[in-house]
């Protein structure tokens, strides 16, 4: 079997130190009077002594670089180098590397989806083309993990620092339906708006305690016992560099766009740079907020709330309006993106990314395949289903119920859902998705205790299978022992549900609940 990967990535550029990925040269001179020298074999070279001279302490003299210490008759001298002569000069280069690294093996991942997307519409297929992808991946891992394990764990190490990108700024591709959400709700009734809230926050308590309690009565009969996961790596924190660069990036753009509204040929494109900028700098501020803060104000909420203030301060100074900047935030035409595209384009990648999660899970889901298999498809399944049957009994309208049908799915693979179904609103579909989210990831805990949930495959797959990767962030954060089966379920619950969903006879069947 393969050998697991390390906890942090070697090529990842925020993990690498000065002291990493470096080979030394290092040449050590000693001269004395009654020494002896000789070097060793290995990649450093060492001439040593030990000296004493009579009625005297032994003293020594050390030279790095351009330092000389000097006792007496005795000098030691020590030339360190690098392969490239000064350590600042590899360290530069070992950056240079892992991000040719990064952006080589992102780029890969990014074009693979975009072929994926072109060849299914090219051939009619109403399937989401990322979830065959997914599979694609995950079906090569397995197969060279079975015969040629060493291949397998190459491509792993290749993509991981792709994989720790899409980690890291996760949340952030979720935003844009957000920000354009007074957009996306405009049209929609007041009354209809509460019982969107209803059903959104009942139907997130409903599937929690689905998805647990099924856990937990397959667990009593299977009696597997939880054994030590693989060790999920985890990405870096923002640097204070991050922080002040996209700083500087929105103050020249947004007084670049002010000044040349069309410098970039459309709008759009101009309004994109500082548009972008001010979502990822709400995001680096919310994530960096104490612990106590981030309960009530998520970073998610941060991030939406920078970029509209960003667009109501662009459109006031325009005389523009807010209408208008939130417009060229998500266009959703590709010749002419706006940030939100650009933000989103990166959900195909997201479900790509979800093969490489559960090869390196794969023992884990072996092992409580029974648990995990059957939570998830107990709750994907309620969960489609109960929320038509409310729909229905609460009288919302048929287009708006089938566009909130995903709410318990990840962004990516919701969307893909409720474009297999005709006259849905896919901004109120993404919103929700993130409501949804935003809601278990503050109150997830609190209800899995006074359930008295207490076991942490129940606790991960329940808060997975409700709250997706929002719910899953906030859990995995205090209780990194349900970290496996929160990533497990969260990436199983959106597969399981894409291809329910595929199924022609289970949309007609969920239209007719709907009515």
């Amino acid at each position: 079997m393969a050998t697991p990967l390390s906890t942090t990535p070697l090529f990842s550029p925020s993990a690498i130190s000065p002291a990493r990925n470096r080979h030394f040269c290092s040449k050590i001179r000693l001269d004395s009077k009654h020494g002896k020298s000789f070097e060793s074999n290995r990649v450093q070279k060492l001439n040593l002594s030990k000296f004493r001279e009579p009625g005297r302490q032994s003293s020594r003299f050390l030279q790095m670089g351009s330092r000389e210490m000097s006792f007496g008759r005795r000098k030691l001298s020590v030339e360190a180098m690098d392969g490239t002569g000064t350590g600042t000069t590899s360290t530069i280069s070992s950056k240079v590397f892992a991000t040719m690294h990064l952006l080589v093996s992102l780029g890969i991942i990014l074009a693979a989806d975009s072929f994926l997307k072109q060849a299914f519409v090219a051939a009619s297929i109403k399937f989401p083309s990322a979830l065959f992808g997914m599979f694609c991946i995950f079906s090569v891992l397995m197969i060279f993990d079975s015969f040629v394990p060493a291949a397998a764990t190459s491509l792993m190490n290749f993509f991981e620092p792709a994989f720790l990108f899409i980690q890291r700024w996760l949340p952030l591709f979720y935003v844009p339906s957000l920000v354009v959400l007074p957009l996306s709700v405009r049209d929609i009734p007041a009354a209809s708006g509460v019982k969107i809230c209803y059903i959104v926050a009942g139907g997130w308590l409903a599937s929690l305690c689905v998805a647990g309690f099924t856990a937990i009565a397959v667990r009593k009969m299977v009696k597997t016992e939880m054994t030590e996961a693989e060790p999920m790596a985890k990405p870096s924190p923002f640097s204070t560099l991050e922080l002040w660069s996209w700083s500087g990036i929105f103050v020249v753009s947004f007084v670049g766009a002010l000044f040349y509204p069309t410098s970039l040929g459309t709008s759009a494109r101009t309004c994109l740079p500082f548009l972008l900028s001010s979502t990822v700098l709400g995001y680096i501020v919310g994530t960096g907020l104490p612990s106590s803060i981030k309960k009530v104000f998520h970073p998610i909420i941060c991030c939406a709330l920078s970029a509209v203030l960003a667009a109501l301060a662009f459109g006031y100074a325009s005389g523009s309006g807010l209408d208008p900047v939130l417009g060229n935030y998500l266009t959703k035409v590709a010749s002419d993106p706006g940030a939100g595209d650009i933000l989103m384009g990166f959900l195909g990648s997201v479900i790509l990314s979800f093969a490489f999660s559960m090869f390196k899970q794969r023992k884990l889901v072996k092992r409580h395949a029974a648990e995990i298999f059957t939570s998830v498809i107990v709750s994907t399944v309620f969960s489609l289903y109960s929320t038509a049957l409310v729909g229905r009994l609460v009288g919302l309208e048929p287009s708006l119920t089938v566009s909130i049908l995903p709410r318990c799915i990840t962004v990516a693979l919701a969307l893909s859902i409720v474009s297999l179904f005709e006259g849905t609103n896919s901004s109120l579909t993404a919103a929700v998705v993130v409501v949804t989210g935003l809601i278990g990831a503050n109150f997830v805990q609190v209800v899995l205790d006074k359930l008295r949930l207490r076991d942490p495959i129940a606790r991960g797959i329940a808060t997975a299978s409700s709250a997706h990767g929002l719910g899953t962030a906030a859990l995995s954060a205090k209780e990194p022992e349900a970290l496996p089966f929160c990533a497990i379920a969260y990436a199983l619950t959106g597969i399981f549900g894409s291809l329910l969903c595929s199924v022609p006879a289970v949309r007609q069947s969920l239209l007719a609940v709907v009515g």
